[in-house]
C-alpha cells in the first residue's frame, strides 16, 4: 500500500508527527510525506520537523503565501504532478488549512482514495476560510477520521454514510503526550529570554505567575478598530494586572505596525518570536491563564486544564469548552466580553480534561482504519 500525507502549516505538522512514527512499524505500506510549503517561514514551518521528529519530506513544493486562491491553485498544479507521479492506494490531509482542500479536490480527480484526519468539525461559520475547506474535504472523503463523538453526529447531519466515518480520537494528543516530558525540561524564564523581541527587564515568572495571547485571525487582526480596541484592553488590564506573553505570528506583527500600534505593545506586553512546539507547550503548563484564537490551544489548555479564553464568536472544538467539560469561554473580540469573562477566570484553578479517546493512541486506530 502506498500512503501520501499531504501537510502544509504548523497545525498539520503538530498532527502528522505520530501518523508518521506509526506508519514506520508497517513495512507493507510505502508512505511518501509531501509540504506544500503553505508555512515558508522557518520558525514557522521547518523547526517543527526536527522538533518533532518529522523525517523531510520527500516533496516540497514550496507553494508559499498569497491570497487564498492563489494558495489553492498553486498547491492543485503542483501536487498534481505528484499523485500523477506516484500513483498512491491513499492520500491522507490533516486539519483544515487550504493545502488540505486543494490536496483532497487533486486526489478525488485523480481517483485516489481520500482519508481526512479531523473530520467534521464545524464552526457554522461560513466567513471562516477553514469552514469552506472543512467542509469541501469532508464532502470528497472516503475515510473521515473524527476527534470527537461531536464531530460524528455532524457528518451523519450532514448525510455522510455511516461507513465512512471512524471515530479514533485526538491525534495532536499523541503529539502532546509524547512531547510533555522534553517540555516540561524547559525553563520558563530562558525561554523568555532567548525569544524576546525587545531587550528588556522581565518580571517573575512563576508557575500561575503569568498569562499567555495568540492572535492572527482576519478576525481580530485585520480590522483597524478592532485591533485597536483589543490592544487597549491587553495593554491596559489585563497587563497591568498580570505579565503577559505575546509570540507574535508574522501577519499580526505586520497589522499592529500598519496600524500604528506596535510601540504601544512593546511598551507593556512582552514580546517573543513564534515559538516552537515544545517552548509553547512548557508556556501553556505554566500559564494562568491563555487568550487565543487557535483552535489547536484550544485542544491543548483543554487536557492541561488552562483556563482558556477564545477569542472568536464560534469555535469548531465545543468539547472543549467549559459546559462540555472542558476549559474554554468564547469570548470574540469584543473587549467588555473578554474583560468580563477574564475577571471570572484568571483565579480558577487547573481543571484537566481528557475527552473520549484523546488517550495518545490515536495515530495507531488510523493506521488500521487505513489499512482496513
Amino acid at each position: 500500500m502506498k500512503i501520501i500525507s499531504a501537510v502544509g502549516a504548523r497545525p498539520n505538522f503538530i498532527k502528522i508527527a505520530p501518523l508518521c512514527a506509526a506508519l514506520k512499524r508497517y513495512p507493507e505500506v510505502e508512505h511518501l510525506l509531501v509540504h506544500t510549503g503553505q508555512h515558508y517561514d522557518v520558525r514557522m514551518s521547518d523547526s517543527f520537523f526536527a522538533d518533532l521528529g518529522i523525517p523531510e519530506p520527500d516533496v516540497h513544493l514550496n507553494i508559499g503565501s498569497g491570497s487564498h486562491a492563489e494558495q489553492v491553485g498553486r498547491t492543485m498544479i503542483a501536487f498534481e504532478q505528484v499523485v500523477r507521479a506516484e500513483k498512491p492506494d491513499w492520500v491522507v490531509v490533516v486539519g483544515d488549512i487550504n493545502a488540505t482542500c486543494a490536496c483532497s479536490i487533486v486526489a478525488k480527480k485523480e481517483h485516489v482514495k481520500l482519508a481526512h484526519i479531523e473530520a467534521g468539525l464545524r464552526s457554522g461559520d461560513a466567513d471562516m476560510p477553514e469552514e469552506i475547506n472543512r467542509l469541501v474535504t469532508d464532502r470528497l472523503a472516503d475515510l473521515l477520521l473524527t476527534p470527537d463523538r461531536i464531530s460524528g453526529e455532524n457528518l451523519r447531519r450532514e448525510g455522510v454514510p455511516e461507513e465512512k466515518i471512524v471515530f479514533v480520537g485526538n491525534i495532536m494528543i499523541d503529539t502532546l503526550d509524547a512531547q510533555c516530558a522534553r517540555a516540561r525540561k524547559l525553563d520558563v524564564t530562558e525561554i523568555v529570554k532567548r525569544e524576546l523581541l525587545i531587550p528588556q527587564e522581565l518580571p517573575p515568572l512563576p508557575q500561575d505567575g503569568f498569562a499567555v495571547i495568540t492572535m492572527h485571525r482576519p478576525s481580530n487582526v485585520d480590522r483597524p478598530e478592532t485591533l485597536r480596541s483589543l490592544v487597549e484592553l491587553l495593554t491596559g488590564e489585563i497587563a497591568n494586572d498580570l505579565p503577559l506573553l505575546w509570540p507574535i505570528h508574522p501577519r499580526t506583527r505586520r497589522q499592529l505596525e500598519l496600524d500604528g500600534l506596535w510601540e504601544q505593545v512593546s511598551r507593556t506586553i512582552i514580546l517573543l518570536n513564534p515559538l516552537g512546539y515544545h517552548e509553547m507547550l512548557r508556556l501553556n503548563m505554566n500559564a494562568k491563564l491563555m487568550l487565543t484564537d487557535s483552535g489547536g490551544l484550544q485542544e491543548e489548555c483543554c487536557v492541561l486544564g488552562t483556563p482558556c479564553l477564545t477569542m472568536r464568536g464560534n469555535t469548531e472544538r465545543p468539547v472543549t469548552l467549559k459546559e462540555n467539560g472542558g476549559t474554554s469561554r468564547l469570548v470574540g473580540n469584543d473587549p467588555d466580553r473578554i474583560r468580563a469573562v477574564y475577571r471570572e477566570e484568571r483565579n480558577s484553578p487547573r481543571r484537566p480534561f481528557r475527552p473520549e479517546l484523546w488517550d495518545g493512541h490515536t495515530a495507531e486506530r488510523i493506521v488500521q482504519a487505513l489499512l482496513r
